[in-house]
This record gives C-alpha cells, structure tokens and sequence, in this order.
C-alpha cells in the first residue's frame, strides 16, 4: 500500500482509506460483525486511514470504529467530523459550529472512540450562523490542549476554506470527487494545491458503477464518462487516474501539494462542491 502525505506537518497515511459510515446507517441493516470483521481485513491489506463522525447512526459509528480499532490505536489514523448535530433519538438537528458545541462535540467523540487525541478533525458541514473564525479558533485551542493533532473541512466554499485556513493550518479538505463528479477540478484542486491539502469523498461513486449503472453524459466529461458504461479494468484505470491526480504517493523527503487518502462524505454531501454555501 502507497503512503501518502496530507498537508506539510507530518500526518501520513495509507493512499486508500475506508470510510465507516454506512456500516451504522443510511445503507441497510447493521451487521456489526460484518463490519469490524472487514474493517480488520483493512487492516490486513494495509489501510491505516479510517473515517467516521459524530451524526453517523447517530454516534454508533464512532463506538463501532473505537471498538474495532482499540487493540490498534498506534498502528491507525482516525478521522472524525462534528457540526451536523443530531439528537439521540436520531433526529437532524442542524448544523453547529459555536465554539462551545466544537469543544463539547470533540469530548464526546473522544469517548466514543476510546481515545486520548483525535487525528484528523473535520467540520461536517460549516454553520452560516457562526463565523467560521470562530469554529477554528476553538479548533485550535484543540490542538494546542493535545485532543486534536489535525484539522479539516468538508464541502466548504473556496472563500470559507481560506478563511478557515488563515486561522490554523488546514491538513484536508473533503469533498465528492468521483467518476460522476468532477466538479471538484473547476475550483478545489487548485485550491488544494494552493493550500496544500485535499480529500475524496465517494471515490467509487458510492458503488453505483460497480453495480453496473452507468452516468448520464455530460459536456463536461472525458474519455469513459463521454462513452457510458465501460468495463470494470477500465474503471478501475479511471478511479486510480483521479486518485494519483489527488493525491500523489509519498517519495521524497519534500512534502507534495496535495493530500492523501479518502473519506467519505456524509448523506447530505453529495452534491458539487461548488454549490456548497459559504
């Protein structure tokens, strides 16, 4: 397995991730034998890079993943995310990104999980009602204090990234980056490249074409999405195309400009990063 480096401050992980969210919700029945028994399997193949947060099932993913995980803390890299609060009966709060949530939310997935310090830790989705100076200044008091070692953002305006960013350093971002969306190469790559960092979320484009379903053409796409329905080597060929354009492998002792592995997005993410509000 490829290493790959997000961002310039050290963080490094496994070039293929696995995203944990449809083991608790929105996909089917829950199996979670199934699920630590494959996430064990990752294990094996050499994926270190597992994402999760706080509104999947709600809350179940993340004891799930820390259940998983706790004989193999020093060998992972876990990726959580707050600011789609959700209750406990299940309901859609809304988004939150006050700093006293930020901080309330953090301690509670690092219970979850079992853990002393989150890796990498995401706002869901950015709260319109609170600048979002705000939500990484008390992110930063995170990391300063040892819970946190890295931050991210997800489905973010390119206006609200650099904003977020020039209050602390940003190590990902996350947004749907796959065979069906490609609008991610109009705006964020090169935002990722200026500041450093990206993450894909859906790369396989949630299975759909593993499945057989084939996208609708667009004016927009190239070579196999012009054509339809291709072969599963060629999609194969195709997903790894747009991960090496997204994240290049570790090779040198100089850090690359953009990110490493994947994530997912959660069931209200799929959409054009660009439609994303600030």
């Amino acid at each position: 397995m490829e290493r790959r480096r997000p961002g310039a401050h050290g963080l490094v992980v496994s070039a293929q991730g696995l995203g944990c969210m449809g083991m608790s919700e929105f996909y089917g029945a829950r199996d979670d034998r199934e699920s630590i028994a494959t996430i064990h399997r990752a294990l094996e193949l050499g994926v270190d890079f597992f994402d999760t947060a706080d509104a999947y099932g709600p809350f179940t993913n993340e004891r799930l993943l820390g259940r998983a995980l706790a004989e193999r803390r020093d060998e992972v890299v876990i990726a959580t995310k707050f600011g789609n609060e959700r209750g406990e009966d299940g309901s859609w709060i809304g988004t939150n990104g006050r700093p006293e949530y930020v901080r309330a939310a953090c301690d509670a997935s690092l219970a979850r999980l079992g853990i002393e310090t989150i890796d990498l830790y995401y706002q869901h989705r950015v709260d319109r009602a609170t600048p979002v100076e705000e939500t990484f200044g008390a992110l930063a008091e995170l990391v300063a204090a040892g819970k946190v070692r890295f931050l991210g953002i997800s489905e973010a305006a390119p206006a609200t990234v650099r904003r977020a960013h020039a209050v602390h350093s940003l190590s990902a971002l996350q947004y749907e980056y796959s065979l069906w969306s490609r609008d991610p190469e109009d705006e964020i790559l090169p935002l990722a490249r200026e500041c450093g960092r990206t993450s894909s979320g859906s790369p396989s484009s949630r299975s759909s074409r593993a499945q057989g379903v084939s996208p609708r053409r667009s004016s927009r796409s190239r070579g196999s999405w012009r054509r339809g329905a291709t072969s599963s080597r060629s999609r194969a060929r195709s997903a790894s195309a747009i991960s090496r354009k997204t994240w290049p492998p570790v090779r040198s002792s100089s850090p690359p400009t953009t990110c490493a592995g994947w994530t997912r997005s959660s069931p209200r993410g799929w959409r054009a990063a660009t439609a994303t509000p600030t």
